[in-house]
């Protein structure tokens, strides 16, 4: 048997059924040239028949690839074979795929009709595809619902009207990866002519299964895997291409050989995902965001000591330049020396305890501190004078439209060890908290400028704010910076303070 395992991409058609994810001919040419850069097999380009766009959606297709065979998808009708025909007249390398139902299910409650009649119009339909092209595909669709004896006699008799590849789907997603894999094997111990096609695998999702199905079907014999890009798909979706690639890359390299260049895999996944419109999850196996990120102290620690401790894909292997080391409230000092240094930030060894205790300050705060937190952050604190005479301990404001601004602030006097508090009103809160400021300090400060920014990412970003004052014809400036924009003011008027 060989191990040579077939891609066959239905994100152009399958992945398309989503609602809201339609693409116009120009995405779909350009998506395909990807999947063709991949080193995908086979691409299904679209349904011809459903509308006259996708029908010259797959001719544009068709024209513009030159690896990859093109497919387009038929019902076993004979309009839907003609037009699909027609359709990849141009195309370098051409398949049809036809299909019709073959679950008593379907059979009775959609097609209304009998066995024998499924199975004489599969026949009829492969015999129509063939007289077009040579390569037939046939889907016996429903098979992991339908009686195994009588879909190992549909295929059969599509194998003898000429089909050269027989796909197994499990459209609903119903079975578990034993019966899937046991279905396969009772196709390929039980069908007459079986070892001279492909045996191909198109599974959903509806359970969460396709992935493990899909190969349970590879483990069995099946050489064709029909798969999307991010598993996008109709309802809860498909199988996704990178998962079933690196799952075969990762755990049987030495059994099965795929034509997929694993390091397109991201870009792939990124340029579907921004024409589709549908965000990749950031769980996503594989190409989610936090696939390669880490958050987790102990395991920040062990990825810095050695990747392999709890990555078992190298993320440059799918494309993605390195992993990620998140930093949280939940990160250690090895993850916060590792970001800093990556930014070209040196820490003694002395002075990390208190850069760490006012970097866990941030990340209480926020979900994620970024670079430019921790540039701020070191920046405030080289700017902290060792001596400074004061230093902020609470602050705590009343305001709003109803409220006169009123604003309680606590300082320290870190030569007296002191604790002075006083309470001001003001203009507006950060008016108030300055006043309360003087107060505490006993002096009479002009304010002279005055400039806030917000400078690192996201809703929960940190301001950064700058002031300067003058004392007795001397002008001082200070700095600050925290999430809540009132605190960091009155950092940066502390600051400014601690350098008269």
């Amino acid at each position: 048997m060989s191990d040579r395992i077939y891609i066959f991409d239905t994100t152009l058609r399958d992945g398309e059924q989503v609602p809201g994810a339609s693409l116009n001919t120009i995405e779909k040419v350009e998506i395909a040239k990807q999947l063709e850069a991949l080193g995908v097999d086979i691409i299904e380009a679209g349904f011809p028949i459903s509308s006259p766009g996708d029908f010259s959606s797959v001719v544009a297709v068709a024209k513009a690839i030159g690896e990859s065979i093109i497919c387009p998808l038929a019902r076993a009708v004979d309009k839907d074979i003609d037009a699909a025909a027609e359709s990849v007249k141009h195309a370098k390398k051409k398949r049809i795929h036809t299909f019709i139902s073959t679950s008593d299910i379907h059979i009775v409650n959609q097609f209304k009709t009998t066995r024998e009649d499924i199975k004489e119009r599969a026949v009829a339909a492969i015999k129509r595809a063939k007289s077009y092209v040579d390569d037939v595909e046939f889907s016996a669709m429903d098979a992991g619902r339908s009686d195994k004896e009588y879909l190992a006699e549909v295929v059969e008799a599509a194998i003898k009207a000429g089909a050269t590849t027989i796909n197994i789907p499990d459209t609903t997603g119903f079975t578990f990866p034993e019966e899937f894999g046991k279905i396969i094997k009772f196709l390929k111990d039980e069908v007459e002519g079986i070892d001279d096609i492909v045996i191909s695998v198109h599974c959903h999702n509806d359970l969460g299964l396709a992935t493990a199905n899909t190969l349970a079907g590879i483990e069995n014999g099946a050489r064709q895997a029909e798969v999307t890009i991010n598993g996008i798909g109709e309802r809860a979706g498909n199988t996704a291409l990178e998962e079933v690639v690196m799952a075969l890359k990762l755990r049987r390299k030495n059994i099965y050989k795929t034509k997929i260049n694993s390091k397109e895999i991201y870009k792939t996944s990124r340029l579907v995902s921004g024409l589709m419109g549908i965000p990749v999850q950031p769980n996503k196996a594989i190409v989610g965001g936090n696939a390669f990120a880490h958050s987790s102290g102990i395991h920040q620690d062990g990825i810095i000591k050695h990747r392999e401790n709890y990555e078992i894909i190298d993320p440059k292997e799918i494309g993605v330049e390195e992993s990620g080391i998140i930093l949280t409230a939940r990160s250690g000092r090895k993850a916060l020396t590792h970001r800093l240094e990556k930014i070209g930030i040196r820490v003694k060894q002395k002075d990390l305890d208190n850069l760490y205790e006012k970097f866990l300050e941030i990340a209480d705060k926020k979900k994620e501190v970024h670079d430019d937190d921790l540039r701020m952050l070191v920046s405030a604190e080289s700017e902290v004078a060792k001596d400074a005479n004061w230093g902020l301990e609470l602050i705590q404001v009343i305001c709003g439209n109803k409220n006169v601004p009123t604003s309680t602030i606590k300082i320290k006097n870190n030569k007296t060890k002191e604790i002075i508090t006083q309470t001001a009103t003001g203009d507006g809160p950060i008016d108030a908290s300055f006043k309360a400021v003087d107060m505490v300090v006993e002096k009479t400060i002009k304010l002279k400028e005055y400039l806030v920014q917000a400078i690192t990412e996201g809703m929960d970003a940190q301001g950064k704010v700058n002031v300067e004052i003058e004392l007795e014809g001397q002008t001082y400036y200070g700095f600050g910076a925290d999430t809540d924009i009132i605190v960091a003011s009155v950092k940066a008027y502390i600051d400014a303070l601690n350098k008269i």
